[in-house]
């Protein structure tokens, strides 16, 4: 074994094309393995170097090392080889219609930012970084996309930036110019959806993580190079983008079965096409039944007051659990429990209403977009 792990500092601003050449050889296999961490967050740095242990021997066909997006525990470090890397971004622009260029506009450590990058450099092409250092700025969008070269161009996004573009006549313009707007990170309301292809905007959502090298299903079809079944509920993928395992954790049950990987994810797979229900381990039991958060916020999302909103379960002496919203509502309204209860038990049954509403300015996050549930919880439980 002498391939080693090395720590890859990188920005979040136009710096971050700083490791274009350790990426090309990522792709190649021709370099270390590289385990990417964000430049100047020492904590988060600290936090991974702890846990990964670069400088120090890894398997010869590992080219990255990617750290999951959790922010409890230790963190797990997916080992990505050279050939899951190119797979992944070849599928993806077989999928889209040919290579392209990209626009860079969340943080490369992370998954799905390190693809915009990979993607690029796969199609021979330089990429165009929106600095993201100080927040995400619709505006800065319409400069970004106006210096990408064609014919076809992409970027990908999470939904709570898609949410401050729609309020930005020039940025939605200039995102409807693109060929596709990838949208993952999180679960995508049907009504963002919705305003976002009535602007003119080409979404294409995606389904993936770390382990698969970002995301291996889009509009719920799984790419070319990827599989997907699902077992007692849960939703299993695999497929030449597939990692090896987790860096230090060789008999990690989620690598059990040889070739597959087992998601925390619900779902099912019919006809061709994948829905995700929600993450097994966020479900709530409340009065002896189970509700799934995504589902809630997906009824609570077609409410015209509500923005942005986010469920969770806490701790209740009668219940077990009960099921509360954090709610970002619209400018100027101000919904209340029981109406927010009342649109919900329209729709779903009276058990997954909200019997707790805190309306609040900003959702907390883990990394690229994901709502920190773990958060809401510790503030409203």
């Amino acid at each position: 074994m002498s391939n080693t792990l090395r720590s890859l500092p990188i920005s979040t601003g136009a710096a971050a094309a700083a490791v274009l050449p350790q990426l090309r050889d990522a792709l190649a296999g021709t370099g270390p393995a590289w385990l990417p961490v964000p430049s100047g967050d020492q904590r988060e740095i600290d936090r991974l170097t702890q846990a990964l242990s670069p400088d120090r021997p890894i398997d010869d066909d590992v080219a990255m090392v990617v750290a999951t997006s959790g922010t409890t525990g230790t963190p797990k470090g997916a080992m990505l080889s050279a050939s899951a890397l190119r797979a992944s971004a070849d599928a993806t622009h077989r999928r889209l219609g040919g290579p392209g260029s990209w626009l860079l506009a969340l943080p490369a450590h992370h998954i799905a930012g390190l693809q915009v990058l990979l993607r690029g450099l796969a199609a021979g092409t330089e990429p165009t970084i929106v600095d993201v250092s100080a927040g995400f700025d619709p505006a800065d969008l319409v400069t970004g996309i106006a210096a990408m070269p064609g014919p076809r161009r992409y970027t990908s996004l999470v939904p709570t930036q898609l949410v401050k573009v729609l309020d930005n006549p020039d940025a939605v313009a200039a995102l409807a110019e693109l060929d596709a707007v990838m949208l993952g990170g999180a679960a995508t309301p049907v009504p963002l959806r919705q305003r976002a292809e009535s602007e003119g905007i080409t979404l294409v959502r995606t389904y993936g993580m770390s382990e698969t090298c970002g995301g291996c299903v889009y509009d719920g079809v799984p790419l070319d190079c990827a599989e997907v079944e699902i077992s007692d509920g849960r939703v299993l993928l695999g497929g030449a983008m597939l990692s090896s395992g987790y860096r230090g954790l060789p008999d990690h049950p989620a690598f059990a079965r040889s070739g597959w990987f087992a998601t925390e994810d619900a779902g099912t797979f019919d006809y061709g096409v994948l829905t995700i229900l929600g993450r097994l381990d966020e479900a709530i039991s409340t009065g002896g039944l189970t509700v799934v958060p995504q589902v809630v916020e997906a009824a609570l999302a077609t409410h015209p007051d509500v923005r942005e909103c986010a469920v969770f379960g806490v701790t209740d002496p009668r219940l077990g659990e009960r099921v509360v919203a954090a709610v970002i509502p619209v400018p100027g309204s101000t919904p209340t429990v029981e109406q927010l209860r009342d649109h919900v038990a329209q729709q779903l049954d009276s058990t997954a209403a909200p019997r707790e509403v805190h309306l609040i300015d900003a959702l907390p996050l883990r990394g690229p977009g994901k709502v920190d549930r773990a958060a809401l919880r510790k503030q409203f439980g």
